[in-house]
C-alpha cells in the first residue's frame, strides 16, 4: 500500500525556525519529525510518495529513494493550492487505496494500522477548542456525513487530524475550495459520502506540532509514538 505524505508548505505558524527549514525536517530530539512518521507506518505500508515544496531537497537528501526497504517517489507541489491540489500531484503515481498523511504531526502505529482497514476513512480526535479544526459529523454507524470547518459552535468535538485512506475513485470528485485560491482534501472527500461510506477512526494516540511550542511539548511525549 503506498503512502503520500505532504511536505510543500513552509510552515509560516513556525516563525523563525522555518526561515531556511522545511517545517517537517524540525528535529525533535534529535531526530526529524518525518523519521518519526515513517517509522510510524505499519508494515502494509511497501511505497511511500513524498509531495514536496518549501525547502524539499531537504527531504530529498535525507531519505533518497529508499528507507528502510520501502520504495521513495518525489513529486512537486510549486502552487500551494490545498491538500486536495496536493494529492492531485500525486496522482500518475497512485494505484489504489492510499495512505494520506499530513507531514508535521505524531501519529501511532496502532492507528494507522485500525485506519487502513477501511477503503475510505478520516483518523479522528476529540479536541477542545472546535474553532481550530474541520469538525466531523457523523451518523450512527460512525461514518461521515459533513465536514464544519472551524465552527463556533458544534455538538461533535471530533476533528480531522490529518490523516486519510482514499481511493482513486476521489479523483471522479470536483475539488473543493476553501479560501486562499486552495482546495481541501477532507472537504472533497466529504463530498464522496453521498457514494461510498466514509469511516471515521478514533485516535488513541496524537501530537499536533504546528507551532513552536508544540516542538518541546513533543520531546516530552514522543516515547508513546515510538511503542
Amino acid at each position: 500500500m503506498q503512502a503520500v505524505i505532504l511536505t510543500a508548505g513552509r510552515g509560516k505558524r513556525m516563525k523563525h525556525l522555518t526561515e531556511k527549514n522545511n517545517k517537517n525536517m524540525l528535529k525533535v530530539n534529535g531526530r526529524p519529525i518525518l523519521k518519526y512518521k515513517l517509522d510510524s507506518f505499519p508494515k502494509e505500508i511497501d511505497e511511500i510518495i513524498f509531495v514536496i515544496g518549501y525547502q524539499g531537497d531537504q527531504i530529498k537528501k535525507q531519505f533518497g529513494n529508499k528507507y528502510k526497504g520501502r520504495k521513495i517517489s518525489y513529486v512537486v507541489q510549486k502552487r500551494l493550492n490545498g491538500t486536495g491540489g496536493a494529492i492531485h500531484k500525486a496522482k500518475k503515481l497512485l494505484k489504489d487505496k492510499f495512505l494520506v498523511v499530513y507531514g508535521d504531526d505524531l501519529y501511532h502505529k496502532d492507528d494507522i494500522k485500525e485506519l487502513i482497514k477501511n477503503d475510505l476513512a478520516v483518523l479522528a480526535k476529540e479536541i477542545k477548542d472546535i474553532t481550530r479544526f474541520g469538525i466531523l459529523i457523523t451518523d450512527k454507524k460512525g461514518h461521515l456525513i459533513e465536514i464544519k470547518e472551524k465552527p463556533k459552535k458544534s455538538k461533535s468535538k471530533l476533528a480531522a487530524i490529518g490523516l486519510f485512506v482514499l481511493n482513486k475513485n476521489f479523483f471522479k470528485y470536483k475539488l473543493v475550495p476553501v479560501g486562499g485560491g486552495e482546495f481541501g482534501l477532507p472537504q472533497t472527500l466529504a463530498t464522496m459520502t453521498k457514494d461510498y461510506p466514509v469511516k471515521i477512526v478514533k485516535a488513541k494516540h496524537w501530537h499536533p506540532i504546528g507551532h513552536p511550542e508544540d516542538i518541546k511539548s513533543a520531546e516530552k511525549v514522543v516515547h508513546k509514538f515510538l511503542k
